[in-house]
């Protein structure tokens, strides 16, 4: 055990590196090479620095210093061979390579330590965004849920678009939503919503119960950081939250500013329009009086689309906004997640493979079968 341990250990793997190394060490050998063979007049010596500063871009410290090691003997040897390594000239020479090598060393290996840092950092906000937006379950209740969430940039890994839903009494309970702004602020923004919505949720509300406990949470959180940082008071949440009962074929919703759901019935599209939209949550501390449920159809076979504004605002090189209604109501496919797989590739193909912002769709259908036996599997 202990030998094949050390076999592994002295036998690494080949890595891209490795093969790159052999561009500076060709400019080494040629450099070298063809000013032994020029007159005295002629210096190519100078060049032999592209060595180590071209190994600082692809390899790290020790590496580094290796390749500049072997650019200063080179410059050695070339003075050797032309005048003597004591001239003034040469001295200077190798000097400069020598002096350049070393403030290669110490960049490569500060920028090193960046990334590290900015690793785990990228390691941290991965691990926070999956405790904040959980992954949505494949089946609640009487619903077959599908989901995709697209990043604007691909390093990115905090961000303001939120989602979730939890099961309740008689209710598959949703929510979808979208803060102003991004990076950290957004973040604590729906970090706030989403764990009041969960809190909620389980307290058997009603509807504008619980979006009235969200919005009051989110206003005195952010007037509480507007104490601090002034920038807050421009803050607010877009959010949709909706009940799927088991036991009829509804949904019932509450629209604070939120871009409405749609849902595809037999090559249809229809979008579910509120007569009266709420307010953003943050810009008040409303009641529950201030929130009216409006109830929608939703039967089996029926799909509901939830999004962000990140989809529907989305545009392709001329300008034009992406049409989901019109792709919607084109597609011939079944099932919540071909439909999301078909989308997410639609949309893509329409910016060109970036988005502008970051973009959430949610697909829900209601599927046949027990649902106390589909509840009692959660």
């Amino acid at each position: 055990m202990r030998f094949r341990h050390s076999v592994t250990r002295f036998t690494s793997p080949w890595r891209p590196t490795h093969g790159l190394l052999i561009v500076p060490l060709a400019i080494i050998a040629t450099t070298a090479l063809i000013d032994i063979d020029t007159p005295e007049t002629i210096h190519l010596g100078p060049f032999l620095i592209a060595a180590p500063a071209l190994t600082a871009a692809f390899a790290g410290p020790g590496l580094t210093a290796a390749v500049g090691a072997l650019a200063v003997v080179a410059q050695i040897v070339i003075a050797a061979l032309h005048g003597g390594v004591s001239t003034p000239n040469h001295e200077v020479r190798i000097a400069a390579v020598l002096v350049i090598s070393v403030f290669l060393v110490v960049f490569r290996g500060l920028l090193d330590r960046y990334e590290r840092q900015l690793g785990r950092v990228r390691s941290v906000a991965i691990v926070a965004q999956q405790g904040l937006l959980r992954p949505l379950p494949r089946r609640i209740g009487p619903l077959s849920i599908a989901s995709v969430c697209i990043a604007a940039e691909s390093g990115a890994q905090i961000g303001g678009d939120l989602y979730a839903v939890v099961p309740a009494p008689g209710v598959s309970r949703m929510v979808i939503g979208d803060v102003r702004g991004s990076g950290l602020p957004a973040f604590g923004d729906a970090a706030v919503v989403l764990g009041a919505f969960r809190g909620s949720a389980y307290r058997n509300l009603s509807l504008p119960g619980v979006v009235s406990h969200i919005a009051n949470a989110s206003y005195w959180n952010m007037a509480q950081l507007a104490e601090v940082e002034p920038c807050y008071n421009e803050s607010f949440v877009t959010a949709l939250v909706l009940d799927v009962h088991d036991d009829d074929h509804s949904v019932q919703l509450v629209n604070c500013g939120q871009p409405p759901p749609m849902i595809l019935r037999a090559g249809h599209v229809r979008t579910l329009e509120v007569s009266d939209p709420a307010l953003p949550l943050g810009l008040g501390a409303p009641s529950e009086s201030a929130y009216q449920v409006e109830t929608f159809d939703f039967g089996p076979g029926d799909l509901l689309l939830l999004y962000t504004d990140g989809v529907i605002e989305a545009r392709d090189r001329k300008g034009t906004f992406y049409p989901l209604a019109d792709r919607l109501a084109a597609w011939m496919g079944t099932g919540p997640e071909p439909l999301v797989r078909h989308l997410h590739d639609d949309l893509l193909r329409h910016v060109g493979g970036r988005l502008g912002d970051d973009a959430v769709m949610i697909a829900v259908t209601r599927t046949s079968g027990d649902v106390r036996g589909a509840a009692a599997s959660r």
